[in-house]
């Protein structure tokens, strides 16, 4: 199966404008191409993939609008215009009802200020002893915190809105094989508290409330400012610090929540939460956003797969699980 892996790199001052530069040439792209596909009468066919790469590259690069086009590697370009093709097909598989989970919109145009990104196949890309070699960009630093499992495939480079950059690599691994310690386990996600296992253990998650009064009170801050001014920036940069570091850290405990249960268990049960729903309740969103609670059951489901004799549950959100009891079954009615 596939997975990422995903590293930090550090350019150069260079470097950095190469890849500034890269990230630009990539989100016209993506946009000249969405305008393209926007701009047909409605009946009439939608141009390829094979053609709008055509359009707004090969033919884009001869007029003086987009002749800077040329100084980048086209590899990432063409990627850009596959990933508006793959947007389009998760589009029209939402709408039909071929694709599962959350209704996908029509794709948007890119804007500059969010976090950018950029593709390499193999031809644009290779490994030299400890350093990434990237088309017309040069060789890059990257921190190895983990060694690549088999040869990489492709790589991403991202510019978090934070202004890091990382490099994520696509690479082929086999399943593993675990012996479990227990036979299933049932989780009851909450908010308070993480999660109450039926073992009869509670998982208490990190707490985020200096972190949240921090970033509310830079938002404040970020809202009274000019747009455009230089405080402004330096405030959006530090507030956009802050929520990465509050995601980070979420990030790490649940991966590590998750691996546990998974490792330990061969059948994990979890509840199927409308959180969408659940975010409408103003005095309670926030803490449930702060939970993690969507992305807990897509790394248990993720992770169940890549370990052999694992499994997933998910049991009716109507199911009366604290009226009966674990051990007998019998079923005392509400609690109060």
């Amino acid at each position: 199966m596939k997975v990422r892996y995903q590293y930090r790199i550090y350019p150069t001052p260079q470097q950095v404008k190469g890849l500034n530069q890269l990230f630009g040439c990539c989100r016209v792209v993506y946009n000249d191409a969405l305008a393209i596909v926007g701009s047909v009468p409605q009946g009439e066919k939608w141009p390829s993939n094979a053609e709008l790469q055509k359009l707004v590259i090969t033919q884009a690069k001869k007029t003086a609008e987009r002749k800077w086009l040329a100084d980048v590697s086209a590899v990432p370009l063409q990627q850009s215009v596959q990933d508006l093709g793959a947007a389009f097909k998760n589009f029209f598989e939402s709408r039909s009802g071929k694709r599962k989970g959350p209704k996908v919109g029509f794709p948007r145009f890119k804007k500059k200020l969010n976090q950018q990104s950029a593709r390499f196949v193999r031809t644009g890309f290779s490994l030299k002893g400890n350093k990434l070699e990237l088309a017309k960009l040069g060789r890059f630093k990257v921190k190895w915190s983990r060694p690549l499992p088999s040869e990489p495939s492709s790589v991403t480079i991202i510019r978090n809105t934070a202004g890091q950059y990382h490099a994520s690599f696509v690479v082929e691994i086999g399943s593993i094989n675990i012996e479990p310690l227990r036979p299933s386990i049932g989780v009851d996600l909450g908010i308070k508290t993480f999660a109450f296992l039926s073992t009869g253990d509670r998982v208490e998650s990190p707490g985020y409330n200096r972190l949240d009064r921090k970033t509310r009170r830079f938002q404040r801050k970020l809202a009274r400012q000019v747009k455009g001014s230089k405080r402004r920036e330096k405030t959006r940069l530090r507030l956009a610090k802050l929520k990465l570091k509050t995601a980070n850290i979420r990030k790490d405990f649940l991966h590590k929540t998750t691996t546990q249960l998974v490792h330990e268990n061969q059948v994990v049960v979890l509840e199927d939460l409308a959180v969408k729903n659940m975010l409408g309740n103003r005095k309670l969103a926030r803490a449930i956003s702060q939970q993690g609670w969507s992305t807990a059951r897509t790394m248990c489901e993720a992770k169940a797969n890549r370990v052999n004799d694992r499994e997933v549950r998910i049991i009716s959100r109507w199911e009366p699980t604290s009226q009966i009891c674990s051990d007998c079954g019998f079923r005392w009615g509400k609690v109060a």
